[in-house]
């Protein structure tokens, strides 16, 4: 899962945000694998490729005490 999927813009869905089993019974027919590649599919978007596959930084010291 190297590239984004490409977005159709051409489409839109409109759902009430009150109709959640509709959205249950979507994600329950999936396979626990497509639910993770969607998890990572949204992390991506939301955060950028670079943020996905940089470290965190280190910002604590340890300090001899005498």
């Amino acid at each position: 899962m190297d590239k984004l999927p490409s977005l159709n813009k051409k489409i839109v869905t409109v759902f009430s945000l009150d109709d959640i089993e509709e959205e249950k019974k979507y994600w329950f027919s999936k396979s626990p694998l497509e639910r993770i590649e969607a998890i990572e599919i949204n992390r991506r978007m939301i955060y950028g490729q670079d943020r996905v596959t940089s470290r965190l930084q280190r910002f604590l010291e340890t300090a001899e005490l005498s």
